[in-house]
């Protein structure tokens, strides 16, 4: 279901709006009593606004145990698109689902938005979509206005176009399978709220999803294993007694997990194809390092809330992507910060050294290099 999305053309033309307020603090919810028509003027700056936080974001779509049909968004949707007309009723039943869902005492009541979107294009063919966009906060802005023939300022308060809080782009593409859904949550902590509670969505697990997740996997299963090596010597030394051995374990470089990290990567590099077993074959090696990641993969597709497949073909400009994120920032006491990227680990000869300089009492880090690239 991976799909290549324009918005050049887009427009959006008439909105629902409710007011969210929290259930538990006995806050209302307010609703519209009509579709509010979007004038032609103001069509190209709202629209702009509406659907640049969805530009490059990962595709979803929404998910049932049993059965689309008794998903309540995607039947609203589903309704909307069939019958523009019932944009007001079910735009109010949407607003109403957030309301029933806002029960935790972290989520913020706001200012929901449900917009209608013309001339949206997906894989080349021009669809529909509804915007919908939840902020939490209002800030204050300044406004001169003439009256009497002087100037005035004035005072109020709105909502920031760039700091929505929380957004859904439903797009009228594969309906039977869920739609391709696009959703956002600045604030993370209620991802899960908003995605899965909310929304009901699943990630769709196209190539690009799946290079993502078993490249952040691979990596992080990597340092943490890096990490509790490290911690395994230290206990060893600690038994021992030896401060020598202890003060050689807190000297390793710390570009150590960079280095792990990047080695997990090699794999995703040489292949076309993933294959769990072969990874785990290749990479992973012995049991107790396969039985680890396989823990490890347990806990994040329980987070995600799905299964990853075990092969799948291997996008590789995620894996150019993946290579980029695992830099590390050296931050030391003297206000000095040493960012060691990537390309670092592909030296055939080491380019930084540690030491202590016994005349200053102090450590360093010695740096090689063959000509300045930039300041």
């Amino acid at each position: 279901m991976s799909a290549k999305i324009r918005f050049t053309s887009a427009s959006a033309t008439k909105l629902v709006l409710a007011k969210i307020g929290h259930p538990q603090r006995e806050e209302p919810l307010q609703t519209s009593k009509q579709v509010y028509p979007i004038d032609e003027a103001d069509r190209s700056t709202l629209t702009a606004i509406f659907l640049k936080p969805f530009k490059s974001l990962s595709g979803y779509r929404f998910h049932h145990h049993s059965s689309l049909d008794q998903h309540e968004l995607n039947s609203c949707a589903k309704a909307i698109f069939q019958d523009p007309e019932k944009l007001l009723e079910k735009g109010c039943e949407i607003a109403t689902r957030l309301y029933t869902k806002s029960n935790h005492p972290n989520i913020k009541s706001g200012d929901l938005c449900i917009a209608w979107v013309d001339d949206l294009e997906v894989d080349g063919n021009p669809v529909t979509g509804l915007c919908i966009l939840k902020s939490e906060s209002v800030v204050p802005f300044l406004s001169i206005s003439t009256r009497d023939g002087d100037l005035q300022l004035h005072t109020e308060h709105g909502i920031n176009p760039e700091k929505i809080d929380k957004g859904c782009l439903i797009l009228n593409h594969h309906p039977n399978k869920g739609f391709l859904v696009l959703t956002f949550d600045r604030t993370g902590s209620d991802s899960r709220f908003w995605v899965r509670d909310f929304l009901g969505l699943v990630a769709v697990t196209d190539s690009p999803f799946l290079t993502n997740k078993f490249t952040d996997m691979a990596v992080a299963f990597a340092k943490q294993e890096e990490k509790a090596k490290k911690e395994a010597k230290k206990e060893a030394v600690k038994e021992s007694g030896s401060e020598a051995d202890s003060s050689a374990i807190d000297d390793t470089p710390p570009w150590e997990a960079t280095t792990a990290a990047n080695d997990a990567l090699a794999y995703f590099e040489g292949k076309e194809q993933f294959s769990l077993q072969e990874f785990e074959e290749e990479v992973l090696r012995t049991p107790e390092a396969v039985e680890k990641f396989r823990e490890h993969k347990a806990k994040v597709e329980e987070e995600q809330g799905q299964r990853f497949d075990d092969k799948f073909e291997i996008s590789k400009k995620d894996v150019t992507k993946a290579k980029k994120r695992i830099g590390t920032v050296l931050k030391l006491d003297t206000g000095v910060e040493i960012h060691v990227k990537p390309t670092f680990v592909d030296q055939s000869e080491p380019v930084m050294e540690r030491g202590f300089d016994e005349e200053k009492g102090k450590k360093f880090i010695k740096v090689f290099f063959n000509e300045e690239v930039g300041r």
